[in-house]
């Protein structure tokens, strides 16, 4: 019989709200995240390289995207954790360990590094697009070159950026396979909870109950990016 317990478990008990909140906060951090690192490179892409070092910068940033997802999670793991390359660097130059494999911050990192090209590319079309001659005018008017980008590229840029954080909130909001390998033992986010409750557990009705939450986020993510001019730029 249909009724309302499982939306009021989830409601009602703060181990629930807890993974929610972490998991809309880890998808902010590597949106934003992304959108710092995506803009400086695609701006540089758009606006000032040669075409010859467009294409090779194309390359390297879709080049990743043909390798196995698990592969490129794995490679991290194999970075990050406690024997792992980044250890093993630091001590070799009399550093302390940085010890953060299989914690919140390993996550932060692959996610980022994971969901970075889906940036980049929205990121650089609309940056693309950009007309020179708008640069011209405001250096006419005697704007310096970073007020030209900050006045006049960046607002013109934004649905690009917007566009490509559909992505990057999305994609972390779901993903259950880099909490489970990455994440430590208090990285319960709301994609291994809803997979460990049908596989595991075999509690689908909760499982579809906590499905919706991601779903209604993102209704109300996409009805801002809409305003924002994100669909145009897509």
């Amino acid at each position: 019989m249909w009724n309302t317990e499982n939306f009021q478990r989830l409601i009602e008990e703060p181990a629930y709200r807890s993974i929610i909140g972490r998991t809309v906060f880890m998808a902010v951090l590597v949106t934003v995240t992304d959108a710092v690192l995506a803009f400086p490179f695609a701006y540089f892409m758009a606006r000032v390289a040669s075409r010859r070092v467009q294409t090779l910068l194309f390359a390297a940033v879709l080049l990743p995207l043909w390798a196995s997802y698990l592969a490129r999670v794995y490679a991290w793991i194999l970075i990050l954790n406690h024997n792992g390359l980044l250890n093993w660097s630091l001590q070799s130059i009399g550093l302390p360990p940085a010890e953060i494999g299989y914690t919140n911050v390993a996550m932060w990192i692959v996610f980022s590094y994971i969901w970075l090209p889906f940036m980049i590319i929205p990121t650089y079309a609309a940056l693309e697009r950009v007309p020179e001659s708008l640069l011209e005018a405001a250096a006419d008017l005697g704007a310096r070159r970073w007020r030209a980008v900050r006045d006049v590229v960046l607002p013109l840029a934004l649905p690009g950026v917007v566009a490509g954080s559909i992505f990057t909130f999305s994609l972390t909001l779901g993903d259950y396979i880099t909490p489970i390998l990455v994440g430590g033992a208090g990285s319960s986010f709301i994609g291994n909870v809803i997979y460990s409750n049908v596989g595991i557990a075999n509690n689908i009705p909760f499982a579809a109950a906590l499905a919706i939450v991601p779903v209604a986020i993102m209704a109300v993510y996409l009805l801002i990016a809409q305003r924002l001019g994100a669909f145009e730029a897509l």
